[in-house]
């Protein structure tokens, strides 16, 4: 039972291993290193590669020398897997770009979608200072007018403001005006 148990892990680890074996690695246009298990794209020179599996791209671009015996099928099948290499990292390239793409896309998405939020929040804001500008400037015109002005005090009572409150509701009322009506 041990053993079994014991075996069942060692099979793992080499799946793994081997799995991990067949990664590509290498430097992109824009100097980051990219993790791949797929051929990177035709445009990356191979001095950009740092890692390939065995039996990679290296292998394939090689130029294929002629055999000694001189026999035709030989370089004619060397360049019949040399040709067919190129499509799987075309479609893995176009498929790259692909999620690429659909990325660029939602980041952009989510970009506008930000901007329109940012936006709203700036127009409500701008609609509250509105409104605060509206109401100081019709308290500064009563005031203006000359007429008693009541408030209500701490225990609810309407009183009528004397000469030092009616200067101080108007400083307080002109400082609003100053930061909300700018426009």
């Amino acid at each position: 039972m041990m053993k079994t148990h014991k075996l069942l892990l060692l099979a793992i680890a080499c799946t793994w291993a081997v799995g991990a074996a067949a990664q590509w690695q290498w430097i992109d246009k824009d100097g980051r290193k990219v993790f791949s298990d797929r051929p990177p794209p035709q445009e990356i020179p191979d001095k950009s590669i740092l890692k390939q599996p065995s039996g990679g791209r290296a292998a394939v671009a090689a130029p294929v020398a002629p055999s000694a015996d001189g026999a035709p099928g030989a370089p004619s099948a060397a360049a019949d897997a040399a040709s067919s290499a190129p499509a799987p990292r075309a479609t893995a390239s176009a498929a790259a770009s692909g999620k690429d793409k659909a990325l660029e896309e939602k980041k952009a998405q989510t970009e506008a979608a930000d901007a329109a939020k940012k936006k709203a929040e700036e127009d409500k804001v701008a609609k509250i200072k509105a409104d605060n500008c509206n109401r100081a400037r019709q308290a500064r015109a009563a005031f203006e007018t000359g007429r008693p002005i009541t408030q209500p005090n701490a225990q609810g009572e309407r009183i009528f403001l004397d000469e030092a409150g009616r200067a101080a509701e108007t400083k307080r009322l002109d400082g609003i005006i100053a930061s909300d009506c700018k426009r």
